[in-house]
């Protein structure tokens, strides 16, 4: 849904008309609140937020599932470390560094 002019709104007005804008997001309208000039808040339906709070979980297990796609991918490549002897190194980097 496309945000227009009508849809942003100073905080001086919402406060004034904030039951007005209420049926009107409830309707299906977003509304930005401005602060000093600045976009502030946003006022949305309950129901859309959840969906777009959905919408990130979504999109985090669809990145978790690619990760672990790659990861499967890269040992069936025979790309893989050892984890004791990667933690090892790693420690001798840093006790290098440090009394360096």
């Amino acid at each position: 849904m496309a945000i227009s002019s009508s849809d942003v709104i100073p905080l001086s007005q919402a406060r004034a008309h904030l039951s007005e804008l209420a049926e009107q997001v409830k309707a299906g309208a977003e509304k930005i609140i401005t602060k000093n000039g600045e976009s502030y808040v946003a006022i949305i339906d309950a129901q859309r937020l959840d969906y777009y709070h959905q919408l990130e979980r979504e999109h985090i297990h669809l990145l978790l599932i690619e990760d672990a796609s790659k990861g499967l991918s890269d040992v069936s490549a025979g790309k893989i470390k050892n984890a004791r002897s990667a933690l090892s190194a790693i420690k001798r980097r840093r006790g290098t560094k440090a009394s360096g």
